[in-house]
């Protein structure tokens, strides 16, 4: 359980919260029928509550719950903290305005990547956002957003330049980042453009807290050819179990069943092993910038 609510953000609140809530219900063997019957509420009310789906929390709707299910004043009055920092509390992406750039399922990506204390992603087509480049971040949103405004294509490569910043806060994001050798060599934005991205990788990868690999092509077929993932682990001090992050098209989904997470889990332990070491990488990474 958290020991700093004032410290988390709004995000790792919502979900510490459903977390405990969910786990209070099933302790007392009540359904969610059960207990929505009691309130008055519908179904998806208590589900959106349980999943930390709901941008924020009233602090009286959690107090009806722990009546429910019989909770101590401490537990009920901590629960109470935690939906009212979703109340009180914004997230970053909410303060500077970027708020109408994305979707829930972005929204929700980037509450639970800055709550987050270890991130681990498999990348097979561009560099992962956490690394890019300004200028490399650019290119890939100009033809991913065909047609919009400068205007909104330059805040959008702010907000993936303001994301990086978990990797220098305090304490810093635990990243480890392993990407397919088609990573290096598809010049995006151009030579110029690709070189001072794979330049700034080797960069990034110099501080304690950031892991590169990179995947040859002539390891040959391995489990991440399915596609890129991200995933997620928590402080241990939180309720919160690991959860996977894929990104498509249209929206971004968060996968949370325990056997889907641990497949994806065993997959980035099985790359981490096929792939070449951090120096070995970084090695083939600067091949691949002397030959542009």
């Amino acid at each position: 359980m958290m020991t700093d609510t004032q410290a988390a953000t709004p995000t790792l609140c919502r979900l510490q919260l459903g977390s405990e809530l969910r786990q209070l219900r099933l302790n007392r063997a009540l359904t969610s029928t059960q207990v929505v019957r009691k309130l008055l509420w519908s179904p998806s009310k208590l589900t959106r509550l349980e999943t930390g789906e709901n941008a924020t929390v009233e602090p009286a709707e959690v107090m009806a719950l722990c009546q429910i299910y019989g909770v101590d004043e401490e537990t009920a009055a901590r629960l109470q903290e935690y939906a009212a920092v979703t109340k009180t509390k914004r997230e970053w992406w909410q303060a500077t305005g970027f708020r109408p750039l994305l979707g829930p399922g972005h929204r929700a990506f980037l509450g639970i990547e800055a709550s987050a204390l270890v991130v681990h992603t498999y990348q097979t087509e561009y560099v992962p956002g956490l690394l890019q480049t300004a200028d490399y971040a650019r290119v890939l949103h100009r033809h991913a957003n065909d047609g919009r405004p400068d205007e909104e294509i330059d805040s959008m490569v702010e907000l993936r330049m303001t994301r990086q910043r978990v990797l220098v806060r305090k304490p810093p994001l635990k990243y480890a980042a392993i990407f397919s050798e088609s990573v290096l060599r598809r010049q995006v934005g151009g030579p110029t453009v690709l070189k001072a991205q794979l330049a700034r990788i080797i960069e990034a990868a110099s501080a304690p807290n950031v892991t590169v690999q990179v995947l040859p092509f002539k390891m040959g077929v391995h489990r991440g050819m399915n596609g890129a993932f991200t995933t997620f682990r928590f402080r241990d001090d939180f309720a919160l179990k690991p959860m996977v992050h894929l990104e498509h098209l249209a929206d971004h989904w968060l996968l949370r069943r325990k056997a889907d997470v641990q497949l994806y889990e065993d997959t980035f332990n099985d790359l981490q092993t096929l792939a070449p070491g951090s120096q070995e990488s970084l090695s083939l990474i600067k091949e691949a910038m002397e030959e542009l």
